[in-house]
């Protein structure tokens, strides 16, 4: 992680952050949660602002703080972090869950990994977050151009490969269509597909939103080998953002993820 987190800075202090909206004097976060000790990770796109700014974009101060920024950590530019405030970043990491986590996205993806009797709150049965780019932006990922979107991916596709391989995950859940169809881009394998009615949203002025499961066994990323075979399951609805998600689709996901899971780990 140590390695990774540099390369990260290094590769933010060069980015055109204008050009990109990544939020320049945000740190890089590779990982939600203590990554070496976690089997379980569940994977989105990038960071939420909120990880640094309050409803009005002011920057979260004191215990409200998530992660650090130039400004907590006293520098201005990332040009001059040096090991003291790598492994001040480092801890912020591992103790994010214990802090001020961002409870309204997370808490949502906690219900799911109870299934399989992991928790990024415990330390006991610990899972952690991993994005597909660790770079915060301005605004949401949606409504980046895809001259932005396609940048960013291009800057960070090896680091997902990195952070399984220097880690014991051997199940990697995939929140929504979108992370779905970017992890498959990354990797350059299509997972397997499969409709299921328990997860339709209803509408009421057209078509039901249909659900579908995705699940796939990865040993590399990008020719980076894993040493070891992982399983990848993901589900299209995003649980904190699509309109009509119920507990009984969470319910339902929670318990196919959970049932993919143990025929994967006997």
């Amino acid at each position: 992680m140590y390695t990774v987190l540099v390369d990260l800075i290094d590769r933010l202090d060069k980015m055109a952050t204008s050009e990109t909206k990544v939020i320049p004097w945000s740190c890089p976060v590779p990982s939600f949660g203590d990554l070496s000790k976690a089997r379980i990770a569940t994977l989105g796109l990038n960071p939420s602002n909120r990880e640094f700014v309050d409803e009005s974009g002011n920057e979260l101060q004191g215990s409200l703080r998530r992660f650090h920024t130039l400004k907590s950590l006293g520098l201005t530019s990332w040009s001059e972090v040096d090991t003291r405030h790598l492994c001040t970043i480092l801890d912020s990491f591992n103790q994010y869950f214990v802090g001020n986590p961002y409870d309204r996205w997370f808490k949502v993806l906690d219900g799911v990994l109870s299934g399989l009797g992991a928790s990024y709150y415990n330390t006991a049965f610990a899972a952690c977050h991993l994005d597909l780019i660790p770079y915060a932006t301005e605004c949401k990922w949606a409504e980046l151009s895809l001259k932005q979107q396609s940048t960013l991916m291009v800057t960070t596709s090896d680091i997902v490969g990195r952070l399984l391989r220097d880690s014991s995950i051997s199940i990697l859940i995939l929140n929504g269509r979108t992370v779905v169809e970017e992890f498959q881009n990354v990797v350059g394998l299509r997972l397997n597909s499969q409709e299921m009615a328990d997860w339709s949203l209803p509408r009421k002025t057209k078509q039901n939103i249909g659900g579908v499961a995705y699940s796939g066994v990865i040993d590399s990323v990008l020719g980076i080998p894993l040493e070891r075979e992982v399983m990848v399951l993901g589900y299209n609805h995003n649980l904190q953002s699509s309109y009509g998600v119920t507990t009984e689709v969470v319910s339902s996901i929670r318990k196919w993820i959970a049932q993919a899971s143990k025929e994967f780990l006997q």
